[in-house]
């Protein structure tokens, strides 16, 4: 049965059965220690604004306003006194709640990727570390004083280190970076990919953006799920967010249930997931 279930995401994991869960994957927050917030901006005709459009019009970019009725825009302090602290029980109960042959995917950025790896071969063992996937995109503002960070860490640990599902056969497939050198077949085909996953960001004027500050795209998720479950299993996100992990699950015959506390989300997910979901 799908789920988009509302309230504390360590009480929900307490409720699941043990060995439940074919796949979790997670995009906890970050730790950055800055209020994560979704800028959206719109154009206006404007005479002496500072953008040129079609026709050579002019215009001028207003910021709007994200969250309706309060004045601010939408969003959540990224800051844990005790980050670690507030993940270890939460991991703990994934790991329970995982499946014999399941997987568990762990987003992260390059702050704390270092930290909670250190905790996770803890709490799964070191011989269960499959993969650190690297996803570069190339968006955003620039540095000028470091190079950019551009990319986020994955972190896949399976509860079994040598019995896990793992069909690769299901990924999507990406070209060669040198197609000369593999010749046109192996070129037309495309290849699996690597570790190091480059993958656009969702596009903010596109029909996958729901608004939601940390949304991740759907193409990541896909290959995750295609390849790290079987149709019919059931895959967990507990910092559901916008809901991409239930949209990639149900778009390839998987069931889905997604754990948030905060308002925001969960309206997020009964507008994207509604349909297929039942609300709890």
């Amino acid at each position: 049965m799908n789920r988009i279930v509302h309230g504390d995401n360590l009480e929900a994991l307490r409720q699941m059965h043990a060995g439940s869960v074919a796949l979790i994957y997670i995009d906890p927050p970050f730790n950055t220690g800055r209020r994560q917030t979704r800028l959206r901006m719109k154009t206006v005709q404007d005479e002496a604004g500072d953008r040129v459009g079609f026709g050579g019009r002019r215009y001028r970019t207003e910021l709007v306003q994200q969250a309706a009725g309060t004045g601010e825009i939408a969003g959540y302090a990224d800051q844990f006194n005790d980050f670690l602290g507030f993940l270890r029980p939460r991991l703990v109960e994934a790991r329970r709640v995982l499946a014999p042959t399941g997987s568990l995917f762990f987003h992260i950025d390059y702050r704390e990727v270092h930290y909670c790896k250190v905790m996770l071969d803890e709490i799964f063992g070191r011989e269960c570390f499959q993969n650190e996937i690297i996803w570069a995109y190339d968006y955003g503002a620039r540095a000028t004083k470091r190079w950019p960070a551009k990319h986020d860490n994955i972190l896949w640990y399976t509860r079994d280190p040598e019995r896990y599902t793992f069909n690769l056969g299901e990924s999507d497939r990406i070209p060669y970076m040198a197609p000369g050198l593999v010749g046109a077949e192996k070129a037309a085909r495309g290849k699996t990919p690597t570790d190091v996953w480059w993958h656009t960001i969702v596009p903010t004027n596109g029909k996958e953006k729901t608004g939601y500050v940390t949304q991740k795209p759907l193409g990541i998720l896909e290959r995750i799920v295609r390849v790290h479950s079987n149709p019919g299993d059931l895959v967990l996100d507990f910092f559901a967010g916008s809901g991409t992990t239930g949209e990639a699950a149900a778009k390839n015959g998987r069931a889905f249930c997604m754990v948030d506390e905060s308002a925001e989300a969960i309206a997020v997910m009964e507008k994207r997931l509604g349909a297929q979901a039942e609300n709890l």
